[in-house]
């Protein structure tokens, strides 16, 4: 079944049927159209999935969503247009650029945490750049799932886009065939099997993956507001974010400062009880809440550490005092446990980050520039965020990716459109002045290979494309 999808895709798109630009711009808005008029179904998806609220939802996914959209229709003629570059006096005379083409049938495989925008958002790169794409929603967001599948065919070409649900099998039948392009999100251990399997096409992937990204907390800075920021990031669908503070990294004398800050700032947002706060999410299922709660086993809990398996609940948690040997520390958390371990200083502070593995993103709060200067001089991450967190995602002409064991690849906004298209050299040249090739020609001689060399080696610039040519190559 999988190799028909695939195969009928491809054939429509091989029709040139995604090639206009208004095509594109028509499937955009209706995926406008299916986020604004299923916005409540898509809400109602999510509280059984996740135990989101309304609020949560459109603050952390929808929003993103149309943004995206919306971006991508109104500025999609300037990113596809051929983008001239600097000549050499060699092709002075010639039109020489590089024009952005459709790479074929994608494959979008999204992950469960935040089931639309880990899907749609990479969709709308995939329309924008004019290609054919195969979405596979997450299996354990079922109801999510469910209703992609429902809802996609009613409002986009399902000749061109189409969801396939299922659980592993399915997805491993999917990356037997031969896409394009694969874009994946999830763990980095499935990455590695979904570059593995792509390797057999030689099919290029982006791999947005995660980690355990650090956030370090300088005793220079305003620590209950960064404690207020951390909170919302750290705990915000239950710690299910890629992206979330993985753990912090302190000085002792301030560790239970933070403590102290934090639980001030759990009661302004979750109340008494988070277990009965609208706003505080679910882990996914069963399995991923015995992972997370047996990773407290070696820690002293400083805060929450309350749970509840029939609701798959866990408190928002600080666990404090954390040695680099605990198992907490071993494997990215992804969930509502948030372990201190203390450094003296920032040298030891950057030490420990570069010893691990490069992270998705990294978190530095101070008022200390030398300090700032110094986090970001010194070490390396997918993105950074100083005096906050998360919020780098939400700058779309930003790239959001990671680096090394976090993932390869970027998207967002643009990004996303270059991430998906194939960045085509283009050289025209005419049959006029012929006599200016003959230093490339042999026989060749001392004197003709002056020439080249000269004509090679100096640049132009001009970054101008004749009238001609840019109206043959605009779509």
């Amino acid at each position: 079944m999988e190799k028909q999808v695939v195969d009928g895709l491809r054939e429509v798109f091989q029709s040139g049927r995604s090639r206009p630009l208004q095509y594109r711009k028509q499937q955009l808005r209706a995926l406008h159209h299916l986020i604004s008029e299923r916005q409540a179904d898509i809400e109602q998806a999510l509280k059984q999935d996740l135990n989101r609220n309304t609020y949560n939802t459109s603050l952390f996914e929808l929003i993103s969503i149309e943004n995206d959209i919306k971006l991508a229709e109104s500025d999609m003629a300037d990113w596809a247009a051929p983008q001239p570059v600097k000549k050499n006096l060699n092709s002075a005379l010639d039109d020489v650029y590089i024009k952005p083409e459709p790479l074929g049938v994608v494959l979008i495989i999204g992950t469960w945490n935040y089931p639309w925008a880990m899907i749609l958002q990479p969709l709308v790169g995939a329309i924008a750049a004019g290609n054919a794409a195969v979405l596979k929603p997450s299996e354990l967001s079922e109801h999510s799932a469910r209703l992609m599948k429902e809802l996609l065919p009613l409002y986009l070409d399902k000749e061109m886009y189409q969801v396939v649900t299922g659980g592993v099998s399915e997805t491993q039948e999917l990356l037997k065939q031969r896409f394009d392009h694969i874009f994946y999100t999830g763990s980095s251990v499935v990455g590695k099997l979904v570059m593995e399997a792509a390797a057999h096409h030689l099919t290029p992937v982006t791999l947005e993956l995660g980690g355990k990204s650090p956030c370090y907390i300088d005793k220079n800075c305003d620590i209950a507001v960064a404690c207020r920021r951390i909170t919302w990031g750290k705990f915000a669908n239950c710690g299910q974010t890629c992206i979330a503070p993985d753990y912090i990294l302190c000085e002792p004398n301030i560790q239970d400062r933070i403590v102290e800050e934090i639980q001030k700032t759990l009661l302004e947002f979750y109340q008494k009880d988070p277990k009965s706060s609208p706003d505080y999410c679910r882990i996914i299922n069963t399995r991923h809440f015995d992972r997370v709660l047996a990773l407290m086993n070696e820690c002293t809990i400083a805060l929450g550490g309350e749970s509840d398996r029939s609701q798959c609940y866990i408190a928002p948690t600080v666990l404090g005092d954390v040695l680099p040997h605990f198992k907490i520390m071993q494997e990215e958390i992804f969930g509502p446990l948030l372990p201190i371990v203390t450094v003296n200083g920032l040298s030891e502070a950057i030490h420990f980050i570069n010893a691990r593995e490069k992270p998705l993103a990294l978190y530095v709060f101070s008022s200390d520039k030398t300090v700032i200067k110094r986090m970001l001089a010194e070490t390396t991450s997918g993105g950074v965020t100083v005096n906050d967190v998360l919020m780098h995602y939400t700058v779309d002409t930003l790239p959001f990716g990671g680096v090394g064991n976090s993932g390869m690849g970027r998207y967002h906004g643009r990004h996303t459109f270059n991430q998906l298209s194939h960045h085509r050299a283009c050289l025209i040249k005419s049959f006029a002045m012929e006599s200016l090739n003959d230093a490339r020609y042999p026989p060749l001689t001392a004197a003709r290979l002056r020439k080249a060399k000269f004509f090679m080696q100096h640049r132009l610039c001009s970054l101008i494309i004749s009238t001609t040519a840019a109206q043959l190559l605009i779509p």
